[in-house]
């Protein structure tokens, strides 16, 4: 089970990795929130309300990738611009997080933020998963990097979500939060770079 000592650690790492990299990355941020402005004719920034370490809100911070309308559950890469599903494929359109981790809202590896009526709605000791702040990356992000096209394939992608992917990504991320190490968080890092 992660500790209290476990997770200063976790913070500080967190705060000197994004000091360290933030300024070598402030200036492509910059051009790609002009690029996507242009590419999606609205600000290039997108925000919106998550749930955080203790269920607690907090707005994400993102690329905009999508243009207007009502975007389905796993039809999300048909809503986006060309320049958009690159951003997303690479993600890219997550570089404004870093933002987030400074700040404390987010850590570089952890269960994905969600949008309420997920991480907000757990129960008995799933809620152990609410321990950690959401990250940009962990281990169900990991597995279900391919998630857009998973979702695209089913006949219903908001049931296959809740009933399939869910459900799995809540175990994965007990796992994560029970079994935790600083070398762990490290071997998650390096995997996301190497996308493997």
């Amino acid at each position: 089970m992660i500790s209290k000592s476990q997770l200063k650690v976790k913070r500080i790492f967190d705060v000197v990795v994004v000091i360290l990299f933030l300024p070598l990355l402030i200036f492509p941020i910059i051009l790609l929130v002009l690029i996507a402005t242009i590419d999606t004719k609205k600000w290039g920034v997108y925000s919106q309300l998550r749930v955080g370490q203790y269920g607690k809100l907090f707005r994400i911070y993102k690329i905009r990738t999508l243009v207007d309308g009502d975007h389905q559950l796993g039809q999300l890469e048909s809503s986006a611009t060309s320049i958009g599903k690159f951003l997303r494929q690479t993600k890219l359109n997550e570089l404004p997080q870093l933002y987030n981790v400074l700040i404390g809202d987010m850590s570089f590896v952890g269960p994905r933020p969600d949008l309420q009526g997920f991480a907000d709605e757990l129960t008995d000791d799933d809620r152990i998963i609410l321990k950690v702040k959401p990250g940009i990356t962990g281990p169900a992000t990991l597995k279900y990097r391919d998630e857009e096209q998973r979702l695209k394939l089913q006949n219903d992608p908001e049931h296959y979500n809740r009933t399939i992917i869910w459900v799995d990504k809540v175990k994965i991320n007990k796992k994560y939060v029970q079994n935790y190490s600083f070398y762990l968080d490290l071997r998650l890092i390096l995997k996301s770079i190497l996308n493997k």
